[in-house]
């Protein structure tokens, strides 16, 4: 019996002392598995005031959507933009907001995090015959383009140039398709990559009388 207790005393310092090495290495048990999930996001989505953007001299405030942290951001910039502001002018508001959107981000706002999905050879004109009067064609179809990028030109145009006083766009392609209304929700804003599916036809209804 002495001998049994014995071998279990050592046992038993043994585990103790296996213990105290794995406390002093700072490992801890626990019985919930733990998921440390991604890195951290360390970007501010707040673009300094002096972001580096090329000044105009004399240019309308307007604001663009751009890609930071997984959504979309507006920043703020200074363009020149036709001062009447009607239907006819709709193409090169739509063609000057484009060019900012084409643009990588200037210094500052790529250090708050800010990134553009925007092809750079994307074109945009006026509406064809028999389009809406709000319409605008790419050189792409929308459908094709990268999710991000169509929701940030939706975005962007919705809210430069409200159709029908809401936060959309109607666009269309290059080929014969009719264009779409695209719709900028908050979730749009969120989720950028849900833009395709805030879509709906521009066609008008049939006549059924």
């Amino acid at each position: 019996m002495r001998r049994a207790t014995g071998r279990a005393a050592r046992r038993t310092a043994a585990a103790l002392a296996l213990l105290a090495t794995v406390a002093g290495c700072g490992i801890r048990g626990t019985s919930v598995p733990v998921d440390a999930g991604g890195a951290p996001s360390r970007v501010s989505c707040k673009a300094q005031d002096a972001a580096g953007v090329p000044e105009v001299p004399v240019g309308v405030p307007v604001r663009i959507y751009l890609v930071c942290s997984s959504g979309l951001v507006p920043v703020e910039r200074t363009v020149s933009l036709p001062k009447a502001g009607t239907a006819e002018d709709r193409p090169q508001m739509a063609r000057t907001l484009l060019t900012e959107l084409r643009q990588q981000p200037a210094p500052g706002e790529a250090l708050a995090g800010f990134e553009t999905a925007v092809p750079e050879d994307l074109t945009v004109s006026g509406p064809r015959d028999g389009d809406p009067e709000d319409a605008l064609r790419l050189n792409t179809r929308p459908e094709d383009l990268p999710s991000f990028a169509l929701a940030q030109l939706v975005c962007t145009y919705g809210t430069r140039m409200p159709v029908d006083g809401k936060r959309a766009a109607v666009l269309g392609g290059p080929d014969d398709a009719a264009p779409r209304d695209y719709d900028c929700s908050d979730a749009v804003l969120r989720h950028p990559d849900t833009a395709r599916n805030a879509a709906w036809s521009s066609e008008p209804a049939a006549d059924t009388g």
